[in-house]
């Protein structure tokens, strides 16, 4: 399957994926894409994780789940959240960590394929909260390139993480240009 993956990304596509590469040294950690765009980037990342090798997760709203598509997306490393009240989802995710001996979560910080002012904040809380580093890769279609950073850990200063993470994609254009 993995060079069916090759062939697709890089001979039919003309895809590259360039950046951090050892992912021996990276079991747990939270993997952001940005930005997230069209329903292409999930075709993308689907792809990119069979052509690097590694096992990644996602968590996605229940109603993705359901009949008739939800054994596809548990098939491909999908997880339903199901939004209860008084549940902390930040500590229930950050949990998962702790049982997995491997466990990379990837996920869009836009939370939407719209545009939007301001990253949601949970992935940055899931990673302070299991002590993972976070990964991030472009999902740029202007270059058509996966690039990776990478590794690093929070720290206690907010806003200087979310700007260090906002350079890395300045200039990315994703499949749908005016919502990056």
């Amino acid at each position: 399957m993995r060079w069916l993956s090759k062939f697709i990304y890089f001979k039919l596509l003309g895809w590259k994926v360039t950046g951090f590469s050892n992912w021996d040294s990276v079991k747990k950690s939270v993997i952001i894409a940005v930005p997230h765009t069209s329903w292409y980037d999930f075709i993308i990342g689907i792809l990119l994780r069979s052509v690097i090798g590694i096992q990644t997760n996602y968590v996605g709203k229940e109603a993705l789940f359901r009949f008739p598509f939800g054994w596809f997306f548990r098939l491909t490393g999908g997880a339903p959240v199901v939004r209860k009240k008084n549940e902390n989802q930040v500590e229930a995710i950050a949990r998962l960590f702790e049982e997995k001996e491997v466990f990379r979560m990837a996920l869009a910080p836009e939370g939407t394929r719209k545009k939007v002012k301001e990253w949601r904040t949970g992935f940055y809380y899931i990673a302070k909260t299991a002590n993972v580093p976070i990964v991030m890769f472009t999902l740029d279609f202007k270059n058509k390139t996966n690039h990776f950073s990478d590794p690093f850990y929070p720290t206690e200063n907010k806003e200087a993480d979310f700007k260090f993470m906002r350079d890395f994609y300045k200039d990315v254009v994703g499949k749908v240009p005016e919502y990056s």
